[in-house]
């Protein structure tokens, strides 16, 4: 054991005069290993992945391994195609057509970001800007709005144990208020949360913690996000909910 604690000692410097650090994979120790964890402990079988870019989260759980069934939902035009790419060879991930989901039907304009991942349908603010230049908005795509009790619904079955990941950079809350019925129904629910407004009309960190709460599920975890390289002061992170056992 010491033997290798020398040869990573050794790697590590190596790798620190470049800039770089290594530390030993331990797939439990990781944010995505933890909520592989915490997705068995609570036999969770579907995952609804809101705000899915190019599959990036699916991969993720793929990689830790989460074998259980995965719907994706992308809006943008470019990430989807990504989206349909990475999933192709995967027969329990399907990705739904390109859709925003939100609190009602309609139709909004998303405003896509230079970066892709931070696009909305909010205006972006100039804290996130500032904070992660090209990130700004360079174009707008008109897409279609549906909740996700109604595309999500029709398609569990009646057993399904449920897991909901929300990544829609300031809409959170417009996606809860169409999933009420997918929420009474889910064993767990992953929402990206603000510290400090970054997109115009956003819910505030208390209002959805406090929602969270409200509907019987209680905090396991929080995943550091984004950061504000200049400062240093964390931005956004990812809050992981499960209700207790025997609240549902």
């Amino acid at each position: 054991m010491k033997f290798f604690t020398g040869i990573e000692a050794t790697i590590r410097r190596a790798a620190n005069r470049f800039g770089l650090d290594v530390t030993r994979y331990r797939p439990q120790s990781t944010e995505l290993g933890r909520l592989r964890a915490m997705l068995s402990h609570h036999q969770v079988d579907m995952v609804l992945d809101v705000g899915a870019n190019a599959g990036q989260f699916a991969n993720g759980i793929r990689r830790v391994g989460y074998s259980g069934q995965i719907i994706s939902y992308e809006p943008l035009a470019e990430p989807h195609a990504l989206l349909m790419e990475a999933s192709k060879q995967d027969p329990a991930w399907h990705v739904a057509e390109r859709v925003v989901v939100g609190r009602a039907p309609g139709v909004v304009e998303m405003k896509v970001a230079g970066n892709s991942v931070s696009s909305s349908v909010l205006p972006m603010l100039a804290m996130h800007s500032d904070a992660a230049p090209g990130s700004e908005t360079v174009a707008t795509q008109s897409v279609s709005v549906q909740t996700l009790d109604s595309l999500a619904l029709p398609l569990l079955g009646p057993d399904a144990r449920l897991f909901i990941k929300i990544d829609t950079q300031g809409y959170e809350d417009r996606v809860l208020d169409g999933a009420t019925a997918l929420l009474d129904r889910a064993r767990g629910v992953q929402l990206e949360v603000s510290l400090v407004p970054l997109y115009e009309g956003q819910a505030t960190r208390e209002a959805l913690m406090s929602r969270m709460e409200a509907a019987g599920f209680s905090l396991w975890s929080i995943w550091p996000g984004f950061f504000d390289p200049t400062s240093g002061r964390l931005l956004q992170f990812d809050a992981t909910f499960f209700r207790e056992p025997g609240t549902r």
